[in-house]
């Protein structure tokens, strides 16, 4: 009998998203009876406001939902996005140039898809969020890691950019706030990179879904309102995943020049088609409602990170940013490595994050999943007494 022919090669060089699988492992051990606390997903513990809930509710009693509707998603939530654009990002865009998608990862591959080519080679400024190297890969790209340590806030310099480009170099990939690391790009720092593609022609692909939270005065300037000009070279995505507690909804979006959007909702068409009418309705009910909830949850976001900030730096060896956005810290924990703790020596951050789940019962992501080896990431978007009683596992793991 001939053996059957082999599985998709480019689907089986696909790792598994490293933060899903970290809090699926700590979610089993909770399951079990263990008292995990997880700092592994990037969701808000909060309830999703119920203004926005009631919205959905009302549209399903509309028989109208139930049906398809445009790929690109429902002209009342284009609009929406095109208001938040313009309101948050500096860029006039019209409803046309918005793809609704499902949640921000859908965008996240579209967008690679639709400016990527084979061969051609993407910058992707690391630590970087576990995703983008493999939608680089899947659009048949080369991703090429630029490296910013702690000592740089994790933030990378036009030099660095410049020193990794080639004549293969077709896009950059700018995040700010960032996940994993939680900083944020100074206006100044981002024209300074945004002139530097504009002068090389080089897309931008840039991930705004944290751009509505940070802190201590900082702003998120979108690339597109420090260099106006790179318009018609920049896709942006977003989401209302963060923000508003919508994590599960699956409601994200990408926005840029109108031939990309025809070529990326050619896509969407063949892909899903439209996102779920409920969720967009909800999600166009969020953007367009009352903000006084979100920006209690950036409040209650905000308390945690000093926190958090505060109980990590007290821990001898690990080396703590105060991340300004988003709400991840991500704490150099190289002077954590080549230590005996409770009779085990990890080497590695991969080897310390299973000593933390093995011996305090924390969850963490370590830096293996964004990067070079020696960090954790850690999301503050859990409960307070939680938060601290995890660190304080951790305080008392490495006395």
């Amino acid at each position: 009998m001939t053996s059957r022919a082999p599985l998709s090669r480019k689907l089986s060089a696909i790792a598994e998203s490293a933060t899903l699988k970290v809090d699926a492992k700590a979610k089993a051990l909770q399951a079990a009876g263990r008292p995990v606390i997880s700092y592994a997903a990037g969701e808000p513990d909060f309830a999703t406001p119920s203004f926005i809930v009631d919205a959905a509710a009302k549209a399903l009693q509309d028989p109208k939902n139930y049906r398809y509707t445009p790929a690109a998603g429902l002209p009342v939530l284009r609009e929406a996005i095109a208001a938040k654009t313009r309101r948050d990002s500096g860029l006039e865009v019209a409803p046309s140039q918005v793809i609704v998608t499902n949640g921000g990862k859908q965008s996240v591959y579209q967008a690679f898809q639709t400016v990527v080519n084979p061969g051609d080679e993407v910058l992707l400024p690391a630590p970087y969020w576990t995703t983008y190297p493999e939608a680089i890969e899947l659009a048949d790209g080369t991703p090429v890691e630029v490296f910013a340590g702690a000592d740089q806030d994790y933030k990378v310099t036009v030099a660095q950019l410049e020193a990794a480009r080639t004549d293969k170099t077709t896009v950059l990939v700018f995040v700010s706030p960032s996940n994993p690391t939680g900083s944020v790009y100074t206006p100044e720092e981002t024209a300074e990179i945004g002139r530097w593609a504009l002068e090389h022609g080089i897309w931008i692909i840039t991930d705004e879904i944290y751009q509505n939270l940070t802190y201590e005065g900082a702003r998120a300037v979108s690339i597109v309102e420090a260099v106006p000009e790179l318009a018609e070279q920049t896709i942006l995505v977003n989401g209302v995943a963060k923000t508003y507690a919508m994590t599960g909804w699956r409601v994200g979006w990408m926005v840029g020049p109108a031939d990309a959007m025809k070529l990326a909702g050619n896509l969407q068409s063949h892909l899903t088609s439209n996102v779920n009418n409920i969720a967009q309705l909800a999600a166009a009910e969020a953007l367009n409602g009352p903000q006084d909830e979100a920006e209690q949850f950036r409040l209650a976001f905000d308390r945690r990170r000093k926190l958090i900030v505060s109980e990590l730096s007290k821990i001898e060896g690990v080396q703590v940013p105060n991340p300004l956005g988003a709400f991840y810290v991500y704490p150099d924990v190289q002077g954590l490595l080549n230590r005996s703790w409770d009779g085990v020596t990890p080497t590695t951050s991969l080897e310390l994050a299973d000593l933390i789940l093995e011996k305090a019962e924390v969850a963490v992501v370590p830096g293996e999943a964004f990067g070079p080896s020696g960090y954790l990431r850690l999301s503050y978007a859990l409960g307070d007494d939680q938060l601290l009683e995890g660190i304080q596992r951790l305080q008392r793991l490495f006395a």
